[in-house]
């Protein structure tokens, strides 16, 4: 969900929007929702919209508030709690185009609605109890996603599973929350409290399993954002022969002449089901060349911030000094060392240090098949996620996830420390806070109905 800073929430304020991408299409989708969305369409519409059932589909004309024809179209009308936004909600589906369907919002908003901000029918439906705050986020995500682990992640997301982790987290942690504060406000009570070791193996267990979650945020973060790919070696190894493999067209300038490429070239790549992007790197060397230079400080640069770096070395040539120097450079764990030139004569390879190495030929494509396969075991650690795992794969819900579990900890060392019962309640509500902003959810309520409910204060 796109951000943006909403005015004051009005519950019931009626707002519209164009649902579908811009551009040319068969049908494009005019979204109207609130308290008055029903007669908005109404007065558009030459049907009657207030009588019509709601998820039923009805044909008519969209008329200007002139009675001008402005174009057919289906109404459906979707409405209370059975609409998305939890609010009644009309949809128009007109002709696609950018012309007629910007004429038929504007009707609509001239029959009484406001345009939509972005993401704000998802807010609408986080305000109106439809959807948590991970799931409204989780929107944005299912449309963006580019490869099969991404749209497993965010529809994940969107069916709760996320949530559900997190609120079982809450649950874990709320009969100690209770136990805490009613410990803090009736220090003199007759309270039975649990054995503290029991406590802290609780929470103990609590936290490895938030830590856990939190350390999906890998796999989830090259599944939502792609892979950055970074190609470097030495001028004229074939580094832009490959980039053109790779991406099977001819992206790169390929020339003989050594320092042809100056700049760093970047594009995006897919490879199974993940996304990269790619970059090809001027060949790093000493150079007087002012413009090569620059061109090298670049590579350097993307190759430390890249996931992972292919490591280009000419076959036929064998290593070099260069090449030496290199292996100096790069990291040796996300490194990939693929020898290139595996078409022409060449003597056996040496062995290097480098957990990953392949041989292709950039010319005849002899190799890529093995050389993917290495692309995956260093981009999946642990193999490739299912379909049914959890992934965070949000930074948001990252930092809170890791604030929680500091926390956590925090509060695990204040019993073992015997500290004062205010400040280890202190700590409980700061894990408990860091894991409702994830789902937008404040669980001080609970925990306070939770301290009359679990026990018996004055006895």
């Amino acid at each position: 969900m796109e951000s943006f800073i909403h005015e004051p929430y009005q519950p019931g304020e009626t707002i519209a929007a164009v649902a579908t991408p811009p551009g040319e299409g068969g049908v494009a989708i005019i979204r109207i929702s609130g308290k008055d969305a029903v007669g908005v369409a109404d007065r558009v519409f030459t049907g009657s919209v207030a009588t019509y059932q709601s998820h039923t589909a009805h044909f008519g004309r969209i008329r200007d508030n002139q009675g001008r024809h402005i174009d057919d179209a289906l109404v459906l009308p979707m409405l209370g709690k059975r609409s998305f936004t939890g609010e009644d909600t009309v949809e128009i589906h007109c002709h696609g185009g950018s012309l007629i369907t910007r004429r038929v919002l504007d009707v609509v908003l001239k029959a009484g609605a406001r345009p939509a901000r972005p993401g704000e029918f998802s807010f609408k439906a986080f305000m109106n109890g439809k959807l948590d705050l991970a799931q409204a986020e989780a929107i944005q995500e299912l449309v963006a996603a580019k490869n099969e682990h991404a749209l497993n992640a965010a529809e994940q997301q969107l069916q709760g599973a996320l949530s559900a982790k997190i609120r079982s987290f809450q649950i874990r942690l709320t009969d100690i929350a209770a136990m805490l504060e009613a410990w803090v406000d009736f220090p003199e009570e007759d309270i039975e409290f649990a054995d503290i070791e029991e406590v802290i193996n609780h929470l103990s267990s609590v936290k490895e399993d938030i830590e856990t979650l939190s350390s999906t945020f890998h796999d989830g973060r090259i599944a939502l954002d792609g892979v950055a790919l970074c190609l470097v070696g030495s001028p004229n190894v074939g580094k832009s022969s490959l980039m053109n493999a790779m991406l099977e067209r001819d992206r790169a300038i390929v020339s003989h002449i050594p320092g042809t490429t100056r700049d760093i070239l970047e594009d995006n790549l897919r490879l199974g089901n993940l996304n990269f992007r790619l970059t090809d790197t001027a060949g790093i060397r000493e150079t007087d060349d002012v413009i090569e230079k620059e061109g090298v400080l670049r590579s350097r640069k993307a190759m430390k911030s890249a996931d992972l770096v292919l490591l280009v070395l000419d076959l036929q040539k064998g290593i070099s000094e260069h090449d030496r120097k290199l292996f100096e450079l790069v990291p040796p764990k996300k490194t990939l060392v693929v020898w290139n030139k595996s078409d022409l004569t060449h003597k056996p390879p040496p062995q290097l240090l480098f957990p990953h190495v392949a041989s292709v030929s950039a010319k005849t494509r002899e190799g890529f098949d093995y050389l993917k396969k290495q692309i995956d075991d260093i981009v999946w650690t642990n193999g490739p996620p299912s379909s049914e795992e959890v992934l965070i794969t949000n930074a948001r819900h990252k930092e809170a996830i890791d604030n929680a579990a500091g926390h956590c900890q925090n509060l695990i060392d204040g019993l073992k420390e015997k500290r004062s019962p205010e400040f280890l309640s202190l700590d409980m509500r700061q894990t408990l806070t860091e894991l409702g902003k994830i789902i937008g959810i404040d669980i001080t309520e609970d925990i306070l109905s939770a301290i009359f409910s679990k026990f018996c204060i004055g006895k």
